[in-house]
């Protein structure tokens, strides 16, 4: 579940294995790409963090940051 904190959209994702993460980011960054809106976003093995804002807007959160948080679920679900 995406939670608004400081400012920003955020949510935690947690796998199986670094193979699964990795995927999963592979697959969020090809989404991210075709709607220009990339996130910021860490990896520890199996787990994948992910902030989410507009920087162009200053660094608020705006419906880009909704649009994309739905096109990640979607890719989780």
């Amino acid at each position: 579940m995406w939670k608004e904190t400081d400012g920003k959209l955020q949510q935690t994702f947690k796998f199986k294995d670094f193979s699964e993460a990795f995927a999963f980011m592979t697959r969020v960054a090809l989404a991210a790409e075709s709607m220009q809106h990339h996130p910021d976003w860490s990896n520890e093995y199996n787990k994948v963090n992910i902030s989410l804002c507009t920087h162009d807007a200053g660094d608020v959160i705006t419906e880009k940051d909704h649009k994309l948080a739905k096109a990640i679920d979607k890719i989780m679900a």
